[in-house]
Order: C-alpha cells, then sequence, then structure tokens
C-alpha cells in the first residue's frame, strides 16, 4: 500500500470488500456503479416510481429516497412493490438522517441502508464542548447502544449499509476534538464502523462528502490510509461532491473531486449531485466512468514509480515557485485562451475571453473572467490589444514581431536548448512528459529551469495522462526546481459533458494537489475540424448553458470554472446547492435560478441553497449566507451558521436575502 493508494503512477483500482446490494456487487475490483436520489415526495407513490423508472431507462444502478419519518420508511415498501410488479428490480437504498427508527423499518424492505453518523445518534446544537476521555467514551457507548440495533437487523435481511459523513454536518462532539477537518470526517465514520465490525457485520459501504472537493479528496484519501492501518483492508468507497449545483459548475466541481479519486483507481461507486432532475445526474456518472477501462493503462510503461510525495495528499499546500511576471509565486493561477484554430483573430473574438472593445471611445472594457494570455501559432495580430493581455506565439514568429513585451514565444524543450534567442521576460517551454522513452531527462530540466524567466508549460498525450504530469512536478519538486508550471490538457471527446469532465478530472486534480500556476485548455484538430463542418461554433449543442458559443468562450468558461472549484482562482458567486429530494421544502431548480440571477455579480461569495434543514446549516459547509427551508412555503436565512431571519414567506424569501446580504456590506449594485 503506498500512500492512499495502490499507485501513483499505473491505474490500480483499490481492492475492497465486495458487498452485496440487491442483486448487484459492489467493490471487489467489480464495475464502478452509478446512481442517484428520487427528488418526489416518498408518500407519492406513483410519482416516486415514475421518476424511478426514469432514472433506470438513463442507466441508474441503485436509486436512493429519502426516509425521514416512520411513514415515508413503510411506504417504501409499496413503492417497491409496484416496482416489482413492473419488471423493475433495481436495489433501492433508503436514506436516513435523523430517525434511527425509520432505519430500523427500510432496513428490513430495501437493499440497503444510508446512515449519517453526525446526525443518526447526535443532535448537532452547534456547541463548542470540551470532552474528557471518559466523557468521549461515553459518548461512544451511548452510539454503540443506540446504532446495534440497525446493525443487527441488517445482518437478519441481508441488508447492506452506507455509512455517508458529510463535511458540514459532524457532530458536535467529532467538532469538539478534530474541529471542521478531513481527520474529523474520518474518525466520525470509522466509529460507527468499528462498532459495525464488532458485532461481525461487513455488508458496509463508507462515503465522505463535501461541497469543498478539496476536503472531500483528502478525506477520502485519509480513510483508505486508515482503514488500511487499522484492519489491512478497506471497504468499498461510495464517491460524491454534495450541494455540487447546477449546470457546468456543477459537473466541474463533482469531476474534479470524484474524477481525482478514479484516476488512482479509488471509488466503488458515484453519485454526481445536481440541483436538476435526477435522470439528468446518470449520463455524467457514465462519462466519469467510462474514461477507466480495464485497459487504461495498455501501452503505457514509461511513467516512474514515485518512490517518496514531496507534498503531504491529506492536506492543501501550493507548490512553491517563483515568479515569472504575472505568473507563480503567490499570484493567482493564469488563464491562456487557445487560439490554435483560428486562422485569424479580430476583436470581436475577443469577446469570448472577456474583452469587449468600444469603438466609440476606443477603449476596451475588461471581465472578472478575461485571459491573461492568449495562444496562436499565426504570429502577429493586427489591431491594437488590450493592455492586460499578452500574446503566446511559436518561436519562429516571435522572431518577427516588434514588440517582444506584448509577444512572447513558446519552445518545445529540444527547441529552447538550441534556440540562439530567448525572450528577456517570459519563455513558455513544453514538455511532453513521459508519452515516450526519450523524453526530457533530469539534466536538461535543471540546465533548462537554470533560465529564472521559464515557465514549464506540461501535458501528456497518454491515456493516463494527469498521473505523468504529476509525476513530472514531483520530479520537478525532487530537483528542487521552482520555475511555475502551466497544466495544458487537450480534449478529443466529442460532447460538452465529455470535454468538460476531461478538463476538470485531467487539470482540476491537480490544482486540487496545489500543483500548477495557470491553465491552457484546447480541442484536438480533429474536434474543431468537425465544429466547422457541422457549422457548430463548438460542436457542444445540446445543452443550454453552452449553446451559441464558440470553442474558444467554452473553454475561457471551463478554465475558471475549474480554478473557482479548485478555489484556487475566485472569479465569480459560488453557489453550494444540494439536489432535490423529497424533503425539499420548495421549488428548489426555480429558486437557485432566481437567486443566481440576482446576485451572480457577487464576486468571491459562496451562497448555500438547501431545500430542507437536514441539508442546512450544517450541510452547507463553509458558506457565507444560507437560504434553508424550514417548513412548507417558508425559508430561514442564516450568516455562516447563525439565523438571522427565520420562517419567512417564500415569496419575499430572495428579497429578503438581498437585504440580508446589504445589512452586513456583502452587497453591491449590479453594474
Amino acid at each position: 500500500m503506498q500512500y492512499y493508494c495502490n499507485s501513483l503512477t499505473s491505474y490500480q483500482r483499490l481492492l475492497t470488500r465486495e458487498v452485496k446490494v440487491g442483486n448487484i456487487i459492489i467493490g471487489n475490483g467489480q464495475p464502478i456503479r452509478v446512481q442517484t436520489m428520487t427528488t418526489t415526495d416518498t408518500m407519492d407513490t406513483d410519482l416516486t416510481v415514475a421518476q424511478v423508472i426514469k432514472c433506470i431507462k438513463a442507466g441508474a444502478e441503485l436509486l436512493r429516497i429519502t426516509a425521514p419519518s416512520k411513514k415515508e420508511a413503510e411506504n417504501l415498501a409499496n413503492i417497491k412493490a409496484a416496482l416489482n410488479a413492473q419488471g423493475y428490480d433495481l436495489p433501492l437504498v433508503a436514506d436516513i438522517h435523523f430517525t434511527p427508527n425509520a432505519a430500523e423499518i427500510a432496513a428490513t424492505i430495501v437493499a440497503k441502508v444510508r446512515v449519517n453518523p453526525g446526525n443518526y445518534v447526535d443532535k448537532k446544537k452547534f456547541e463548542q464542548i470540551e470532552y474528557t476521555d471518559a466523557e468521549y467514551l461515553e459518548e461512544i457507548e451511548r452510539i454503540r447502544e443506540r446504532f446495534t440495533p440497525l446493525v443487527l437487523i441488517c445482518k437478519e435481511h441481508g441488508t447492506a449499509m452506507r455509512i455517508g459523513t458529510n463535511h458540514g454536518s459532524l457532530s458536535d462532539r467529532i467538532m469538539s476534538r478534530y474541529g471542521d477537518t478531513a481527520i474529523g470526517m474520518v474518525e466520525s465514520a470509522m466509529e460507527f464502523l468499528r462498532i459495525a465490525r464488532s458485532l461481525d457485520y461487513h455488508q458496509i459501504i463508507l462515503s465522505m462528502k463535501s461541497s469543498n472537493p478539496q476536503v472531500m479528496v483528502q478525506a477520502y484519501r485519509l480513510l483508505v490510509q486508515q482503514m488500511q492501518q487499522e484492519f489491512n483492508e478497506c471497504y468499498p468507497l461510495h464517491l460524491g461532491v454534495t450541494e455540487a449545483g447546477d449546470g457546468e459548475d456543477g459537473r466541474i466541481k463533482s469531476a474534479i473531486g470524484i474524477g481525482m479519486l478514479l484516476e488512482d483507481g479509488i471509488g466503488d461507486t458515484i453519485r454526481v449531485s445536481l440541483t436538476e432532475d435526477p435522470e439528468l445526474e446518470i449520463p455524467v456518472c457514465k462519462d466519469l466512468v467510462k474514461r477507466y477501462p480495464a485497459n487504461r493503462m495498455k501501452g503505457v510503461h514509461h511513467i516512474p514509480e514515485i518512490d517518496q510525495l514531496p507534498y503531504l495528499p491529506f492536506e492543501f499546500k501550493k507548490r512553491v515557485t517563483h515568479s515569472v511576471s504575472t505568473i507563480g509565486g503567490k499570484q493567482v493561477p493564469v488563464v491562456i485562451a487557445d487560439f490554435t484554430h483560428k486562422a485569424t483573430i479580430t476583436p470581436d473574438d475577443l469577446i469570448s475571453i472577456g474583452y469587449t472593445y468600444h469603438v466609440d471611445t476606443d477603449k476596451w472594457t475588461i471581465s472578472d473572467v478575461a485571459a491573461d494570455f492568449i495562444y496562436t501559432p499565426n504570429g502577429v495580430i493586427d489591431f491594437d490589444l488590450p493592455g492586460t493581455l499578452r500574446v503566446i506565439t511559436k518561436p519562429e514568429q516571435w522572431e518577427t514581431v516588434n514588440d517582444r513585451t506584448k509577444y512572447l514565444p513558446l519552445f518545445d524543450f529540444r527547441n529552447y536548448i538550441a534556440a540562439p534567442r530567448k525572450s528577456a521576460f517570459i519563455n513558455f517551454v513544453m514538455v511532453d512528459c513521459y508519452c515516450t522513452k526519450n523524453g526530457i531527462r533530469d539534466e536538461q530540466l535543471i540546465e533548462i529551469a537554470k533560465d529564472k524567466s521559464v515557465v514549464f508549460c506540461l501535458s501528456s498525450q497518454l491515456a493516463h495522462a494527469m498521473p505523468a504530469v504529476r509525476r513530472m512536478i514531483v520530479r520537478l519538486m525532487d530537483l528542487k526546481i521552482q520555475n511555475p508550471v502551466i497544466l495544458m490538457t487537450e480534449s478529443a471527446w466529442s460532447s460538452a459533458d465529455e470535454h468538460l469532465i476531461h478538463f476538470a478530472t485531467e487539470t482540476g486534480a491537480l490544482f486540487l494537489d496545489g500543483m500548477g500556476d495557470g491553465i491552457c485548455l484546447g480541442v484536438s484538430a480533429k474536434v474543431a475540424a468537425n465544429a466547422e463542418q457541422n457549422n457548430e461554433s463548438s460542436n457542444v449543442s445540446g445543452r443550454n448553458y453552452f449553446n451559441n458559443t464558440s470553442f474558444v468562450q467554452f473553454l475561457n468558461t471551463i478554465s475558471f470554472g475549474i480554478l473557482q472549484a479548485t478555489r484556487t482562482r475566485i472569479s465569480k458567486t459560488e453557489y453550494i446547492s444540494c439536489p432535490s429530494c423529497g424533503r425539499t421544502l420548495f421549488e428548489l431548480q426555480e429558486t437557485t435560478a432566481r437567486i443566481r440571477a440576482v446576485t451572480n455579480h457577487l464576486k468571491g461569495l459562496k451562497i448555500a441553497i438547501m431545500g430542507c434543514i437536514v441539508n442546512g446549516p450544517g450541510e452547507m459547509a463553509d458558506a457565507d449566507f444560507g437560504y434553508v427551508g424550514s417548513g412548507v412555503g417558508k425559508i430561514t436565512l442564516y450568516k455562516g451558521k447563525e439565523i438571522m431571519k427565520r420562517n419567512i414567506d417564500s415569496a419575499i424569501a430572495v428579497d429578503e436575502l438581498i437585504q440580508l446580504l446589504k445589512e452586513h456590506s456583502a452587497w453591491v449594485d449590479p453594474q
């Protein structure tokens, strides 16, 4: 066992215990299962059954249904019977939070129950209490007493269980000892797992969910390490980023967190939590899972193993680099817009990357998501560029320009070593990581890095590309090379979701580990040619948030979205929005859209939109403000975890949220 997975350079699934859930097996190298959760009222049998069937047809292999009280738990029998009568035997999962008696009923009906260790026994009061060791052990015994009946029922009925920790709903007891940390999340689950093991019950799956992908990844890594150290084995892992939101933001955030773990072979079942209809989650899950076929490592022989990591994978620390102009050091990552497939560039083309030229004033306006550089292989641009924008081009084109502060060369590492002339400001140097046995050598890296104007641009043509780039960055760290690194990723996929998931996984994963001083996303020549031939601006139509946009704008948007999701460069408002479920007390998708429409100009603010008290305030995690359903048609507003306005009529709640933002100096009028 190396660190937290079998290998950091070759794709190997982490082997876990085999768990039977209804008619499917999870773990022990079985296919990665995809699942979702209903959003209907569990007491509405017909509506719930209809939604379950929609999800099955979309490809769901498990379906979770909320059971907040005994009556919903009992109605699971009617839902199951109705599905069986129509020929469906998909495993059903009961979602339990505060009600052990509902869990005990559900465990006799469905294939699996999910319990949240943060609120299954403990009632969260947000009190910071100091526990002595004796008092702490007394609390553990109280948990054992309350949890044991469920374990015994599950054993008797062959029911599986998910112990699902959520970052934002840790108990006061855990918070008092471990704080709001990934370690606290792990210990919260381990307390329940130890009890189950002591009763010789092993049909268990675990999850460590957070709305922050960085915390989520760290928690899963720690959990794997802890299980290996304590039990010398691992239980299957259910992966997900909770309250990811909707649209591209929800997909990016989910792909970064889930994809990062899948890249290292971690994960046995996944759920993408979107504030959308549940059947729309399944295609995203499938796009993630299909990236990991059994032959993923075919033909990959050139990535050396890592003997010792020069960084801690369980906490975030940005790789130390020196500054090269605006790149590296303590500066936020830069964004490079790729115009490779654009024969000529006009002022109107720059609108897609955040720059708008006004003829009447002869001035440019610059948005919060304006790229810092553009790459074009075609040389000089024949109009005056905005002052903050610089151009990267081929060395032979760079040789022909007059303004060598505005134009900068991109060398292949071999060409750079032999080049007679180099920039006095920034030299970008391309390295294709471990694609061939004759790649860059240590002595070449050291020689190039002596030039403090060099910025390495790392990419890999390998199918297992992210670990290859990570391995090269580890080598830079081993060699004490502190030149900045641009992460360059190309996609050869077809659809919007496929591109987005590819970029978020390959590039966002590295930012989560503090690796990367810039981002440049591109598409293959074939993808670009197909888009042009089909007269589609980006071949990503079919999802409304990408329609009528160019590939360049699409890539620019995704670049800033990845940096936002990894919290390395904040350029817009962040929404922590739970997926609807049977507990939701208002129309979540519509309300989320309304709140976004009036607040999306509030750069850097985090707003949580939660359907009910289960998902808020606890699971709002680190949101600045919260909008939480507290009753039918009633909303409670929070600042952090403190109630500010209670039980407001939903008809005026958005206006009251704006007023709350104003009262706390968090509001600015939109321009």
